[in-house]
């Protein structure tokens, strides 16, 4: 497996949810934690995860993963282990008390790559050292992507 490929995969995995977001705007737009505020006073995620969102970039991961050789079932893991690393985030940003679209680097990033790539690791040899330079690109290209979204799209312009 190329090194571009599993990039592209992260971004599809990762990016879904943001796009879906533009297209169907509060369509559909249920928050995953219902909404539900912790003894902080902060919501468990926040109302831009939704269900919406977690099952569009499972979907779609899964169906782009087989133009790179996954099965659907591979896919769709990797899609999950995305947002599982993306729901993580937001919960550590959330008991920060950062509000919803709060772009926190790193935190934003490591998680919502590493937590997949770890998977396909699981399913084949995949060298560290390829892991540290796929995340490294994916974290960099994720904040130039964040900053020209948020640019032409401030609306959208959240986590």
């Amino acid at each position: 497996m190329d090194l571009i490929s599993l990039l592209l995969l992260l971004l599809v995995a990762n990016g879904t949810p943001v796009i879906t977001a533009f297209l169907l705007k509060d369509r559909f737009n249920w928050p995953l934690d219902g909404r539900l505020r912790l003894p902080d006073g902060n919501p468990l995620f926040g109302s831009s995860k939704t269900i919406r969102g977690i099952a569009a970039a499972i979907l779609t991961t899964a169906l782009i993963a087989l133009l790179f050789g996954f099965s659907l079932i591979t896919g769709a893991l990797f899609g999950f282990w995305a947002m599982v690393g993306d729901l993580v985030s937001s919960f550590i940003k959330r008991r920060f008390g950062l509000p919803a679209g709060a772009n926190v680097p790193g935190l934003d990033h490591i998680p919502e790559a590493f937590f997949p790539l770890c998977f396909l690791r699981s399913q084949m040899t995949i060298p560290w050292l390829d892991l540290a330079v796929i995340l490294l690109a994916f974290a960099l290209l994720d904040l130039f992507l964040w900053y020209l979204w948020g640019r032409l799209y401030p609306r959208f312009h959240s986590r």
